[in-house]
């Protein structure tokens, strides 16, 4: 199989795995509340990586090389505090369909910028009118999803 196709199948399924999880923790924010389920989630994600990486042995395991990350790098982990509170707000006012729309229209147009840029060490590939056209299909996509 093409490496680039196996790519996006892996992103795919990353889709796939990020709107089951957005409603489960939609869920759980109704029973115990939306920052008591962030916490949670990264409680057991915490659990869950440090056995995959200290008793599986997966990954490199070369965690001494830590502080030679640039700073921003450790950005993730307080965005990722932030993802997980807001799409588990956002799913039960609009829906699982509609919010993971406009998730995915703000990680689009997130993305472009930083291709288009070359920020953070990646590849730069500039912003054409595809791009803009596919983006503004998607946001109509959103919007067509919340009409009854």
């Amino acid at each position: 199989m093409d490496s680039k196709l196996f790519a996006l199948i892996i992103a795919a399924t990353s889709g796939l795995t990020m709107a089951l999880q957005g409603t489960l923790n939609s869920a759980l924010g109704k029973v115990i509340g939306l920052w008591e389920t962030t916490f949670i989630v990264h409680a057991v994600g915490t659990v869950l990586v440090g056995i995959l990486v200290f008793v599986c042995r997966l990954g490199a395991c070369d965690l001494d090389k830590w502080m030679s990350a640039p700073w921003y790098t450790y950005l993730g982990g307080v965005l990722s505090v932030l993802i997980i509170y807001m799409v588990a707000r956002s799913i039960p006012a609009v829906g699982v369909a509609p919010a993971t729309t406009a998730i995915i229209v703000g990680q689009v147009l997130t993305a472009a910028a930083i291709d288009h840029l070359g920020l953070f060490g990646v590849a730069r590939i500039p912003f054409s009118w595809y791009h803009v056209a596919g983006t503004f299909l998607m946001a109509g996509g959103a919007f067509l999803l919340l009409k009854k």
